[in-house]
């Protein structure tokens, strides 16, 4: 019960090494990647962190040691490889950071080696513990807002068709997903905009196989979890809105929506949404949504850019009579919460949800008739948030209240420690 957080030689193709990392040793690596060169990390903070995502900057990188090939990298630490990834964060087609996962102990400083081969491609396999899709229906059509006909077909991208409306039963599952070897999440592309949770008893993906019936039949409980959360007209877990005096309005008005799988990988998945005229409270604004998790986490981290200085931005979680609300403020410079706990799942049983904040951040905590609200104070339209949630049936999961406030304050101690990391 632990946070994760956030950080060729053929020119005419693609090296594909299909063993797994296990399954290579350092002098494999080494004979594929000749080139390489070390980082010290450290954990700062007085507890142990088990698949820590580490990232490193690609230009920081590249600056110090010019000849580094993104396209051909391993990351090793003594004997063993490390899984890991190349990241495009902004969606220029370049990568913009390499990502891995490692282990550490309480205030850890550890050597990681990264190897690369200076020129060409070279694909690295390793057991996928994230994934991002989005999945809709080819070969039909639209009538009266209903789309008849047709196959799910998973695309990279989607500008949602004005036709579209909540249960068209055009995108399957209603929305993007994303999922880590912890928990899933959802969010409706429509409308509505609000955020949902899959609850997984399993660690293996398993987003790929919901909803292709066509029907909600996640619903109800299989071998692998199901959807466990009652959204409503609420907030749900973590989902984007502005606080209009007396309520939390979400992105529900828009000129247009476009919707892209950003990363799908084993270590990191990102889903990045444009909201182009978003109208609200008399004005209009252009929001970017990047929704990220990484491998062992059940922290879904949410960044945004808008256009217009907007007043507030808000966000919060779903009330629930059976739930209690949990509320911690933080160092002034550190994270802080809003979290609730208690029999609110879809199965009638224990679920802890929680949206964390930088607290300088917070301008107001409210609530409405559905949800718990914090405002929050964009600094140069731009503002970043995480959400969670945790189910007791998770392999492993947290059990009571006690554990999930416990878990809680690992998470703020992760935020407020980053590793320090030296090229």
């Amino acid at each position: 019960m632990r946070p994760t957080f956030w950080a060729t030689w053929m020119t005419l193709g693609v090296i594909s090494l299909g063993l797994s990392c296990a399954e290579k040793s350092a002098s494999e690596v080494e004979r594929f990647f000749p080139e390489s060169f070390d980082i010290s990390i450290e954990n700062t903070a007085s507890l142990a962190r088990v698949d820590q995502a580490v990232a490193l900057d690609v230009t920081g990188i590249q600056t110090k040691y010019p000849g580094f090939n993104s396209d051909a990298f391993a990351v090793v630490a003594g004997d063993h490889e490390l899984p890991s990834q190349a990241v495009d964060l902004n969606g220029d087609r370049q990568p913009d950071q390499i990502i891995f996962v490692a282990d550490f102990t309480a205030q850890e400083e550890k050597t990681v080696t990264v190897r690369y081969a200076s020129s060409g491609k070279i694909k690295r396999e390793y057991p996928k513990r994230t994934q991002a899709e989005l999945s809709h229906k080819v070969g039909g059509q639209f009538v009266d807002r209903k789309y008849e006909g047709g196959t799910f077909q998973n695309v990279s991208a989607l500008r949602v068709p004005a036709e579209h409306t909540d249960h068209s039963l055009f995108i399957r599952y209603e929305g993007p997903g994303w999922e880590s070897d912890k928990v899933g999440y959802r969010f409706y592309l429509d409308w509505r905009n609000a955020t949902d949770i899959f609850g997984k008893k399993v660690p293996k993906m398993v987003l790929q196989n919901v909803g292709l019936d066509g029907f909600d039949s996640y619903h109800e409980m299989s071998d692998w979890g199901m959807d466990i959360l009652k959204v409503g007209e609420s907030l749900g877990i973590g989902s984007l809105g502005m606080w209009d005096g007396e309520k939390a309005v979400r992105v529900a008005q828009t000129d247009s929506i476009t919707c892209t799988i950003a990363a799908n990988g084993p270590v990191y998945s990102q889903i990045r949404t444009q909201y182009d005229g978003w109208e609200i409270g008399g004005k209009q604004y252009d929001l970017t949504s990047n929704l990220s998790i990484t491998a062992g986490s059940r922290l879904t981290r949410h960044g945004i850019e808008i256009s217009g200085n907007p007043e507030n931005l808000c966000t919060g979680i779903v009330k629930h009579p059976d739930a209690k609300l949990l509320t911690k403020t933080g160092l002034e410079n550190g994270w802080s919460y809003l979290a609730t706990y208690g029999k609110q799942s879809l199965a009638e049983d224990n679920l802890g949800m929680a949206v964390l904040y930088r607290t300088p951040d917070l301008m107001e905590v409210q609530e409405d008739s559905q949800s718990h609200v914090v405002v929050l104070n964009p600094t140069g339209g731009k503002l970043t948030y995480y959400f969670l949630a945790a189910w007791e049936k998770e392999p492993g999961g947290i059990q009571n209240e006690a554990q999930f406030v416990q878990y809680l304050e690992n998470v703020v101690a992760e935020l407020n420690s980053p590793l320090k990391i030296r090229l």
